[in-house]
């Protein structure tokens, strides 16, 4: 695909985890904020305060890395990725030596029941992948609230979830479709619930859901 055609890599995550949420945001461009949202945005830029390029011994660690993918249509940024010095490794500009890439993704909170992280992590990998010519057998996801990582592999599973996440999301972008709500546990503490209005989609009618609305403290 041609640069003007590609989809937000992060948008991966939103995805995955919901249709709706990722055509509110990427298609109609509507945004909301919560606790959630904002101790997620404070974390990544936590991240991202220190030196963007650090060295120490075989540990290569660049952070807010830019990566994209012509194949997927995808471009973002990554938040750390540890570049190891290894026989097996790529080459690097700048720095002697073969090295190998670890992507890092910081998130707020614990470990979800989806597998929006990882597919976002991977799309990440599959990225690096792309621009260095190389295989990303694993990564990190670390998250904010038990503070430790969790290594996620790159299984063919993840892939293909991956890059049909990817598919999609420039079939839905080009036909500028929102799909209708479908609500699920995940509802009640997404910060686009109340311009989502998943509540409506169990509303037998629009009469019925008013009057619910007004017996409401």
């Amino acid at each position: 695909m041609q640069e003007d055609e590609y989809l937000q890599l992060s948008g991966i995550q939103h995805f995955v985890f919901c249709r709706r949420q990722w055509a509110l945001i990427h298609l109609e461009q509507q945004w909301a904020e919560n606790l959630r949202t904002t101790e997620g945005a404070l974390l990544h830029r936590n991240a991202h305060d220190d030196q963007q390029r650090t060295c120490r011994g075989d540990l290569l660690t660049v952070r807010a890395m830019r990566v994209h993918s012509a194949r997927l249509g995808l471009s973002g940024e990554c938040d750390v990725v540890e570049f190891r010095r290894s026989p097996d490794g790529v080459p690097l500009a700048g720095e002697n030596g073969l090295w190998t890439p670890y992507p890092v993704e910081y998130k707020r909170g614990r470990v979800k029941p989806t597998s929006c992280d990882e597919a976002q992590l991977c799309a990440q990998a599959l990225c690096l992948e792309e621009m260095l010519c190389c295989t990303i057998p694993s990564g990190a996801l670390f998250y904010g609230q038990p503070r430790r990582r969790q290594e996620v592999t790159f299984t063919p599973e993840l892939r293909t979830l991956v890059e049909n996440a990817a598919k999609e999301m420039h079939q839905m972008f080009r036909r500028g479709h929102t799909p209708k709500s479908r609500p699920t546990k995940g509802c009640s503490a997404c910060s686009m619930k109340d311009l989502c209005l998943p509540r409506l989609a169990k509303a037998s009618s629009v009469a019925d859901y008013l009057k619910g609305a007004l017996k409401e403290p």
